[in-house]
């Protein structure tokens, strides 16, 4: 076969999100129905190349093998903090000074340069709260994590008025079973790893109204206690309220992120279960890659859908 019709094959079957290249176009496909590409994936500013995770676009700007020309653009435009690439070096230094959690400012600055108003709203969408408890150190060698409850604690609340207080807080009004994750009262939930903390108080919540910045798709990595856009959590001496605010900020960050709206935004809506469905295969194939990327939907919820 013709080197040059080859390569003009297998440039054909490039995905459009992802860049990997296929032999055939079955294969690109396949790869389409099972990788979930979306609009609401971490994206290089530069190329447009989607990434799974904001770790993994991380790699491909500043990683050991960087793609050259991203890299260079980015050394110059672009903020180390959240990855977002700026117009011009200044305005990347004015945008980075933003960027970053001061640490040394007051409980009232911090809030304030949250944006969080007093009634725990954040601009628009329903209303927000992080949780974190405070570990310790338990066991005869001190190797278990547990959480110092009520009981553990001279003079405290009981811990049925701690439940009670919490949950009357996070359901704002609202039965548990009548929380609707839009157009409701109840609040949506923010912590990381909050399935430990609400096991430690012994409480349960929506699993809708959750927001869990460790497992939330692209801040995910490694390390359970760091995320890849820097900001630490559950690291040093553990201060509960230093993990609410910055998962407050990972969630305020995830959440600003302006994608494109769809009517339909996730895989598992009814009108995108047969997107790449087996009997569309010949339609499918004699799509080009970018139709089949603008009908590919995400297999998670984006958080900038709140």
């Amino acid at each position: 076969m013709d080197s040059r019709f080859e390569y003009a094959e297998t440039h054909r079957n490039k995905c459009a999100a992802c860049f990997r290249q296929f032999n055939k176009m079955e294969h690109l496909v396949e790869h389409m129905r099972i990788s979930y590409h979306s609009v609401h994936e971490p994206t290089c500013g530069i190329c447009r190349k989607h990434c799974r995770s904001f770790e993994s676009l991380r790699e491909h700007l500043i990683g050991p093998l960087p793609r050259q020309e991203c890299r260079e653009i980015f050394a110059n435009r672009g903020c180390k903090f959240c990855l977002k690439v700026l117009d011009s070096s200044y305005a990347r230094r004015i945008h980075q000074e933003r960027c970053q959690l001061p640490g040394n400012a007051g409980l009232i600055g911090r809030f304030a340069n949250l944006g969080i108003r007093d009634n725990l709203t954040i601009g628009r969408g329903p209303q927000v709260v992080a949780l974190a408890c405070k570990m310790v150190g338990g066991g005869s060698d001190g190797s278990l994590d547990l959480c110092i409850r009520p009981e553990y604690l001279r003079d405290a609340m009981p811990m049925r008025q701690v439940q009670r207080k919490i949950q009357d807080f996070l359901c704002n009004g609202e039965p548990m079973w009548k929380i609707r994750p839009r157009n409701g009262r109840a609040r949506i939930l923010v912590g990381h790893g909050l399935d430990h903390d609400l096991e430690c108080l012994q409480m349960e919540y929506r699993a809708e109204m959750i927001r869990d910045t460790a497992k939330y798709p692209p801040l995910m990595k490694t390390s359970k206690l760091s995320n890849s856009l820097k900001y630490e959590i559950q690291s040093g001496i553990q201060d509960p309220y230093e993990d609410c605010v910055a998962t407050m900020r990972l969630y305020m960050r995830m959440r600003s992120q302006v994608h494109k709206r769809e009517d339909q935004p996730l895989a598992c809506d009814p009108q995108n279960k047969n997107n790449f469905a087996s009997w569309r295969q010949s339609e499918l194939e004699r799509m080009t890659p970018e139709q089949m990327l603008e009908i590919s939907r995400s297999d998670y919820y984006c958080w900038c859908l709140d």
